[in-house]
């Protein structure tokens, strides 16, 4: 009996296996884990009666049917696609609106940049700026609060869709009468894990960075945690106490020489500024202008 449906992400991880070589890979690419790429083409195999692909020890490839279907699997997802991006056409005409959550270095430091030229290309959409840590943005993101997110945590959630839109790395900040300030020592990855410092909460990307960068280390607890880089920037300034925070959120202050950045050779805090959606892959609409302004070179 002919099925009624057909499962779309089945057929993706067919085209996968086509383009890639093999189902592990296929799923990879679709961020699912082994087993449930499995499944859902067995399922496929079973509502087709058809076998699609050569199961053996060093993986899978499509069989002779499965090349030939596979074709017209594209042709279905093609035409997918093609039936989202005019749903979108019609949604974005109806009501031209796009809500975007972002991580709070992101929201203070690029994204004015990036909403003002979205505002030149789409000057009908109504933008809903929603700024939390990144934890926060995924909530959004996984509850449908928001249609983009933005983050800067090293971790992506299962079933999550990214894309790099910036970089940018961490750096170690004092009070310009710091001993810190002065001293002739190189600071030491273990010293600075050991010394108590001013942090963002738990959930910021910046602390999820930094807690990566220590990991293994013996650590200090912190001297006093808050919510903002801006609110730590000034404590720093003040001579609260030391600080990591991203190049964004210090570059005023250094600049104006109210805090010093401190060398730490050996501490690797680079990081990648993610625009983070639900699927499908391919974000499309004022959602996806957006990104790809993001992606643009400065």
């Amino acid at each position: 009996m002919r099925p009624r449906s057909l499962d779309l992400t089945a057929l993706e991880l067919l085209v996968g296996v086509d383009d890639h070589g093999s189902l592990s890979a296929a799923a990879r690419e679709l961020h699912m884990a082994q087993p449930n790429a499995s499944r859902a083409v067995g399922r496929l195999e079973r509502q087709l009666d058809v076998v699609l692909l050569e199961r053996t020890t060093t993986g899978s490839r499509l069989t002779v049917e499965g090349t030939v279907l596979v074709h017209w699997a594209r042709e279905t997802l093609a035409g997918a696609r093609r039936f989202l991006d005019v749903a979108d056409g019609l949604r974005d005409d109806r009501n031209a609106e796009l809500t975007v959550a972002a991580s709070l270095s992101v929201a203070e430091h690029l994204m004015p940049r990036w909403l003002g030229e979205f505002r030149r290309s789409h000057p009908d959409t109504t933008v809903h700026l929603q700024v939390q840590n990144s934890a926060g943005v995924f909530d959004l993101l996984g509850s449908g609060g928001c249609d983009v997110g933005f983050i800067e945590s090293p971790g992506i959630p299962k079933g999550i869709y990214s894309a790099v839109v910036a970089r940018d790395r961490l750096v170690v900040i004092v009070a310009p009468d710091h001993p810190w300030a002065r001293r002739t020592a190189p600071l030491s990855v273990s010293e600075l894990a050991g010394t108590a410092l001013l942090m963002r909460e738990p959930g910021s990307g910046t602390r999820d960075t930094l807690d990566a960068a220590l990991e293994g280390h013996t650590r200090a607890a912190p001297l006093l945690e808050l919510g903002s880089s801006a609110a730590i920037t000034t404590a720093v300034a003040g001579g609260v106490g030391p600080a990591v925070l991203s190049t964004l959120a210090v570059d005023g202050a250094v600049r104006a020489g109210t805090v010093r950045i401190v060398d730490v050779p050996g501490l690797q805090v680079e990081r990648d500024l993610r625009a983070v959606w639900q699927p499908p892959a391919q974000l499309s609409g004022p959602a996806g202008d957006l990104v790809r302004i993001a992606q643009q070179p400065t």
